[in-house]
């Protein structure tokens, strides 16, 4: 079975997300869901992802901001309705908005140094992106609580410890691809069900979509 990875990539290395990178990432997701391999999302050695851009949120009125929280849903609901199993390759920092994109793939797989936190409550904000239900649901309501009312960091052993991650690898690749190739019908079957049980909103435009398809040996890399 193929899978395919998905790259987010950003200039300054953080892959911060912002309008443009939500928008790309949700064009791509939808575009691969034509053809229903497992997917992999993943970032650089250094970050996952560093959460939304907070120049961004700091512009936003009342009217605005509903917009950006429904802009990020609709992202995060695609990855969890995509009809294939979807893994979280989880590299260096993966905070806020990064954490909410890892909770909305089916498995996460986090490398040793991986480091997880929402930090929103730091900055007097909590997330619009669907991570207030996802956690609890994952970990527990304590766990959450502790974790978004402290937004302390923790390592990738705490996560795994949690329930937060299923498993910390050195090289996550060899896991994910083996495990893409282990996923039964009966869990593709499962998949699509509960995406079509939750439903979703496929108003979004596509403009701004952003990507790059290359073949390297099983797997097919989408840079966004």
């Amino acid at each position: 079975m193929a899978c395919r990875f998905c790259v987010s990539v950003r200039e300054d290395g953080t892959n911060r997300l912002t309008r443009a990178c939500v928008l790309s990432l949700t064009a791509a997701i939808r575009e691969l869901t034509q053809k229903a391999s497992p997917l992999v999302l993943t970032g650089n050695a250094k970050f996952f992802s560093a959460g939304a851009e907070l120049r961004e949120i700091a512009a936003l009125d009342g009217p605005s901001a509903y917009q950006f929280a429904k802009m990020g849903q609709t992202l995060m609901r695609a990855l969890e309705q995509f009809p294939a199993p979807v893994y979280a390759a989880i590299s260096g920092y993966c905070m806020g908005g990064g954490l909410d994109l890892a909770l909305a793939c089916h498995r996460r797989i986090a490398s040793p140094h991986a480091v997880f936190g929402h930090r929103g409550a730091a900055l007097g904000l909590i997330t619009g992106w669907g991570g207030t239900q996802r956690l609890p649901r994952l970990v527990g309501k304590a766990v959450a609580l502790e974790m978004f009312c402290a937004a302390e960091k923790i390592s990738a052993m705490r996560a795994r410890a949690i329930g937060l991650v299923e498993a910390v690898a050195d090289d996550r690749s060899p896991k994910l691809y083996e495990g893409s190739r282990q996923t039964s019908k009966k869990e593709n079957s499962r998949v699509r069900a509960a995406g079509r049980h939750r439903g979703g909103d496929s108003s979004l435009p596509s403009s701004g979509r952003s990507t790059q398809l290359r073949s390297s040996f099983a797997l097919s890399p989408v840079a966004v």
